[in-house]
């Protein structure tokens, strides 16, 4: 079996891989975040799931290297990690009462053929209307300074909603683990 390797530095993105069983590496991919100008945030998920997994290509050959990006998107706008309690604040109250699109995106890419599968994954939340007490008590119990959307899903986050639409709940922490394992089947790796 090639080496997996988990191109983020991203310990909840760890966290998730390790649930399938694999022995994996991970190693943090040097690249420009930055969105172009008008582009979409279904769009830069996906550029960037494949810009980090071709960024560290070069030095894992013969591996199979997993991309990944997630973009939140509040009408149009997109959300970024508020990396502090202020900004996390605005960032919930601005989602209260309303629909906040996350897209995250997956790349499994063999560096040996240089072959790449890329997809990505819709998730809709949508957020109860919250006092500014709630958001509060919220932030300081979990303290969601690194997550897009001011979150925890797999915390205290799932109250802050009235309902989530898609199709894998670790697309919204995420990595898409259903993806990820038939991308995975695809080169011959059988999970479990």
């Amino acid at each position: 079996m090639p080496s997996l390797i988990l191109a983020s530095s991203s310990t909840y993105r760890r966290e998730l891989l390790s649930k399938l069983g694999l022995d994996f590496s991970h190693h943090s991919p040097e690249i420009d975040e930055t969105p172009k100008p008008d582009e979409a945030p279904e769009t830069l998920a996906t550029r960037l799931a494949l810009e980090k997994a071709q960024a560290i290509a070069g030095i894992y050959p013969a591996s199979l290297i997993i991309g990944s990006d997630q973009v939140a998107s509040l009408k149009g706008t997109q959300l970024h990690k508020p990396g502090s309690h202020q900004q996390a604040v605005a960032q919930l109250e601005s989602c209260s009462g309303q629909s906040v699109d996350f897209f995250t995106s997956i790349c499994l890419l063999n560096s040996q053929t240089g072959k790449h599968q890329l997809t990505v994954e819709k998730y809709q939340v949508q957020f109860r209307q919250l006092s500014h007490e709630q958001i509060d008590r919220y932030i300081c119990a979990e303290q969601p300074y690194d997550c897009a959307g001011s979150f925890k899903m797999e915390g205290l986050g799932i109250s802050l909603f009235t309902k989530i639409e898609g199709d894998d709940p670790n697309t919204l922490i995420g990595l898409p683990l259903i993806r990820l394992v038939d991308m995975l089947d695809n080169e011959g790796i059988q999970v479990p």
